[in-house]
């Protein structure tokens, strides 16, 4: 019998397998090993702000929460589970693993940066403290709920700061990256700034406002312009945005101008028009002078076609008369750069009740060496503007002042006041399981993205080799770090000089 896979039936289930198998594995290991118990902490953080910028606007956690709050093992889920071979065609997982499955739930702590919260390289966006096996299991939906958002909330920022205040429409549902892509960009473009959205569901969904005019067929099914425009306007006479490059984008707007000339007279308005393909600024400039020419002084010129932030600066540089814009596939799709490369470590780890022993992952590239520690992120600020992010270890005394080293060069320290303001970015979220924290409304997280961008020097926004914004470590922290690294090394160096029987390697 054919399984039903149909996208009104993938959603409307457990969502706990939507996880890589080695999470599973690897959590089946822990239980084999009686490590499940054993209290972890992981961070969630990325090593490069997407697009060659120089912020990043966090995003995605009310999908985390939702998430979290449902997170179990179905029976359906464990059935399949127990479908799952091994090469030698033995059961994957023993039938007792299931039983510890179907009741397991996240019992966890959780913080976070809000969403609409600018950040930085290895700041973490989350930080999960709890079973290890639970905190393990976890990795993959958190990256996959984060990545996406984050990427596309900071497109949308990026592409809202070159529009210079004029509205951003995102258009983008048609080549975004199925369904959930599609919702997921719409919710996360109007947390970046994108004023409404052509997305539907969306606009059910998330009550995000929903814009859109009428296609090129709506044109082409009449016989000429002239009278494609005018029937439209007797049907939606208060929803007039014309698309006029059909055939010829001027003449175009002089037919659109016809129809805003009957529309007058039944007291509407001609909202705009909107030009599609060719040199946008040309014509933007001399659809202007024809609008203005016939009185339609507020009447305004909505663009698309492949919009993005350099596209429209550059389109504003020469001068274009272009008062909305309409972006889609640039914006869904974070074309340039389609992921953010966000990574997920463990920090710490303990039997229940002990000490804490801290960990980090080493390599031979600096920027993959992961921090260690329990780890928080304080911002600096004056009066006027941010000036620095300090990552420390909830254990430092940070009463006194900060001292900041960059990780990737100690000789580039800075010592930070105690007299300057400053805020604690990840907050809590869950508290052994349970929720602790009141979500904003998806208006008030659009409104803290706005907020946060005007805290930040404007060069930390150019989109041409930004200005780095100062984070640094904690020093105490970097000094731990440094120290555990050698240790590691100095491990490694000894194994390998010493051979099994003692004797040393020439």
């Amino acid at each position: 019998m054919k399984t039903d896979t149909s996208s009104l039936h993938i959603y409307n289930q457990s969502m706990s397998l939507l996880t890589d198998l080695y999470q599973l594995t690897m959590g089946y290991g822990y239980w084999k090993a009686g490590l499940d118990k054993k209290e972890a902490v992981f961070h969630l953080f990325f090593r490069r702000p997407p697009f060659q910028g120089g912020f990043t606007v966090a995003a995605g956690l009310e999908y985390v929460i939702d998430y979290l709050t449902n997170f179990r093992f179905d029976p359906s889920d464990l059935q399949y589970l127990a479908s799952l071979k091994n090469p030698d065609d033995g059961p994957l997982f023993e039938e007792e693993f299931f039983d510890y499955l179907a009741d397991l739930r996240f019992t966890c702590s959780l913080d976070a940066v809000p969403e609409g919260t600018v950040v930085f390289p290895y700041e973490p966006l989350l930080r999960v403290q709890g079973p290890l096996i639970m905190c393990q299991l976890l990795e993959t939906p958190l990256l996959n709920l984060i990545n996406f958002s984050t990427l596309i909330a900071t497109k949308a920022a990026r592409i809202c700061i070159a529009a210079n205040g004029e509205p951003v429409l995102e258009f983008g549902m048609r080549r975004a990256q199925g369904v959930d892509g599609a919702l997921t960009a719409s919710r996360a473009a109007y947390i970046g700034g994108c004023e409404s959205t052509s997305n539907l569901l969306a606009g059910k969904l998330f009550g995000i406002p929903v814009k859109g005019t009428h296609s090129h067929s709506w044109v082409m099914a009449f016989e000429d312009e002239l009278e494609a425009f005018q029937t439209y306007a007797k049907s939606l006479p208060g929803n007039c945005v014309f698309l006029v490059d059909t055939y010829d984008s001027l003449e175009g707007v002089k037919n659109a101008i016809e129809v805003g000339k009957w529309l007058k007279t039944q007291g509407k308005k001609l909202l705009g028009v909107r030009l599609d393909s060719g040199d946008l600024a040309y014509l933007s400039i001399l659809s202007r002078k024809l609008l203005d020419d016939a009185g339609f002084t507020e009447t305004k010129i909505f663009a698309s076609n492949e919009l993005d932030e350099t596209l429209i600066s550059e389109l504003k540089r020469q001068g274009a008369q272009i008062s909305v814009w309409g972006v889609g596939t640039n914006l869904v799709t974070a074309k340039d750069q389609p992921a953010l490369d966000g990574v997920y470590k463990l920090s710490a780890i303990r039997d229940p009740g002990k000490d804490w022993h801290y960990k980090l992952k080493l390599s031979e590239q600096m920027m993959k060496i992961s921090n260690p520690g329990i780890l928080q992120v304080r911002r600096y600020k004056t009066e006027k503007e941010n000036i620095a992010d300090a990552i420390y270890d909830i254990h430092s005394d940070m009463r006194q002042e900060c001292h900041l080293v960059d990780p990737f060069d100690s000789t580039r320290q800075r010592v930070l006041s105690s007299n300057l303001q400053s805020e604690d970015l990840l907050i809590p979220v869950f508290k052994e399981g349970q929720r602790v924290y009141n979500s904003p409304s998806l208006d008030e997280i659009r409104n803290r993205t706005q907020e946060q961008l005007l805290q930040f020097p404007v060069g930390v926004k150019r989109f041409l080799n930004p200005h780095q914004y100062v984070v640094g470590m904690e020093k105490s922290l970097y000094d731990k770090k440094v120290r555990l690294i050698q240790t590691i090394r100095s491990e490694m160096f000894r194994d390998f000089l010493i051979s099994p029987e003692g004797n040393n390697r020439n």
